[in-house]
């Protein structure tokens, strides 16, 4: 009995001792490498700050000029609401003119489909005909003119979406009695990319609108799949009735209205049992004196004295479009165009269709309004920047409270705008533009580029009980150095993985990622020779012997 628990000990000493022999040689290059390269970093660094203590207002010169750097190139970044995220999939909504029978609808989409089937990179292409999904809650809709196409590619990355998507538009160019709106698996219930939105109570005038909007957008670069959500209803016949001419026949509205209505589409005189289904038995008509116009004018009212009246003898009749759907939005009707970006991003986007749309001259009674993911940009971005600002604040009145001064934590946060520099700097290098998620990581950084300032003026406090101001800030960057070093090593190879966008999903990691990696970075860098710089102007001491303050 005691031999299986030696056993096990034994073992576990083995391994113990075998993982470590591993971790060492894994580990024994890296350190070979640190330990023989770091002194020169040591020394070059030393050079480097005394020569930042002589020269300190050409230092404070430099980084004004590369803060002046970040901010002109802060407005060339564009801005999103979050990375487009590559799914592997999407669904094509298309919808053919109304009143578009169900079986032409099947004919076309079967047609596409044909055509999708020879796309390379598509894997899978079904069909869903007579449905259509709208609003918030998905619900599913039969449309006889509607249809959507579920399409899933064979990989799941942005640069293959893109591609397989222009074929995709391409094709459509194809089929011009089909509209297409593209719809994604959706993470977060967000709008579309862009949503102009035409108020008005006039449903011509909103119609009108809505197309010259929709004509406008069609000149700005960047956006696919323009959709109009207010589109023609299906034809319909409009009866008006001349009154002096049913009361010359002793006829009554209801009673005409009645009478055509049975006659066009059918009264129930009874009911059939199937099982548990009740089904109605309707009497109307034959199709030839329904289906047409001129088979409704001679439809018969009634009788007077043997001779049949024809509706055609106390109505007026025309063939005309009424809405399909009326779309209301804070109780007003609207009308909504909306669209997809593709190749740049959203905020310069919604800048060129602002330039777009305030040159247009609107009806009375017509307003126009830009919605969207834009909207809800605005709301995130004026969210994130209070944080980021409430983060500061917190920040700086902890390091007041531990320093019990006000000076030193200025002179640390002093490192918080060099994070921004840098992290603007990371962004415009890899293409990235600002989003929520870089807006994420700009919080992160804020609370992590302190630290490393709180190191090293702490110890310049150390040390300035020992000896005068410009020996103890040239001591402590010294001894400072490495751990300052390490700390920023570590938190850039923990990302490292994150920035270089590897895996699923690596659209929504990277940005955080760089934004966290540049803006450490470019603060550890100047942190070590910025603030040396910034203590000796803020705090009162003798001047240094050797020319520093």
């Amino acid at each position: 009995m005691l031999f299986v628990p030696a056993l096990l000990v034994a073992a576990a000493v083995m391994l113990g001792r075998g993982l470590r022999w591993i971790f060492r040689v894994l580990m024994a290059p890296p350190t070979w490498v640190f330990e023989r390269t770091f002194p020169a970093m040591s020394a070059a660094y030393a050079r480097l700050l005394d020569a930042a203590l002589i020269r300190r207002w050409p230092v404070i010169l430099s980084v004004v000029l590369l803060a002046a750097a970040a901010l002109a190139l802060y407005p060339t970044l564009g801005s999103e609401l979050i990375p487009p995220l590559a799914q592997g999939e999407f669904t094509l909504q298309l919808e053919m003119p109304e009143g578009t029978p169900l079986s032409r609808t099947a004919s076309r989409v079967a047609e596409l489909e044909k055509r999708l089937d020879g796309i390379e990179g598509i894997e899978l292409a079904t069909a869903d005909v007579g449905v259509s999904r709208d609003g918030e809650a998905n619900a599913q809709r039969r449309k006889e003119n509607r249809a959507e196409v579920h399409v899933k590619l064979d990989r799941a990355e942005s640069e293959r979406e893109q591609q397989v998507l222009e074929q995709v538009r391409a094709a459509m160019r194809e089929f011009p009695d089909l509209t297409m709106k593209l719809r994604r698996q959706t993470l977060f219930s967000f709008d579309a990319p862009v949503e102009v939105v035409i108020y008005g109570h006039d449903l011509d005038n909103l119609q009108a609108t809505a197309d010259r909007v929709a004509l406008e957008l069609e000149s700005v670069a960047g956006l696919r799949d323009i959709r109009l959500g207010m589109v023609p209803g299906s034809p319909e016949v409009r009866v008006g009735f001349d009154r002096d001419k049913l009361n010359l026949h002793g006829l009554s509205l209801a009673q005409v209205s009645e009478t055509v209505r049975g006659k066009i589409r059918g009264t129930v005189a009874s009911q059939i049992r199937d099982r548990e289904k009740h089904i109605d038995i309707r009497v109307f008509n034959q199709d030839e004196q329904r289906n047409t116009l001129a088979a409704v004018r001679d439809v018969i009212i009634a009788e007077r004295d043997g001779i049949p009246i024809p509706l055609s003898s106390v109505a007026e009749m025309s063939v005309a479009r009424g809405p399909s759907e009326i779309h209301r939005l804070g109780r007003k009707r609207v009308a909504i165009v909306n669209a997809n970006v593709s190749g740049r991003d959203l905020g310069s986007v919604t800048r060129d269709i602002q330039t777009a749309l305030a040159g247009m001259s609107l009806p009375a009674g017509i307003g126009v309004e830009l919605g969207g993911q834009n909207s809800e940009m605005d709301n995130s971005y004026r969210s994130l920047q209070m944080a980021v600002l409430l983060a500061v604040f917190l920040v700086y009145l902890v390091m007041a409270a531990q320093f019990e001064s006000f000076v030193y934590p200025l002179i640390i946060m002093f490192t918080v705008p060099l994070a921004m520099m840098g992290a603007i700097f990371g962004l415009k290098l890899t293409g990235m533009p600002i989003s929520v998620i870089s807006a994420i990581g700009a919080i992160m950084l804020s609370g992590i580029v302190v630290n490393n300032g709180i190191v090293l003026v702490d110890r310049i406090n150390q040390l300035r009980r020992k000896m005068d101001l410009g020996e103890a800030v040239r001591r402590a960057g010294g001894e400072r150095f490495r751990p300052i070093l390490m700390t920023t090593a570590t938190t850039v190879l923990g990302l490292l993985p994150m920035a270089l966008g590897l895996g699923e999903g690596a659209e929504l990691r990277a940005p955080l990622a760089v934004t966290v990696i540049s803006g450490l970075l470019l603060a550890t860098l100047l942190t070590l020779v910025v603030v040396p710089v910034a203590y000796t102007l803020i705090t009162p001491g003798a001047r240094d012997r050797r020319g520093g303050a």
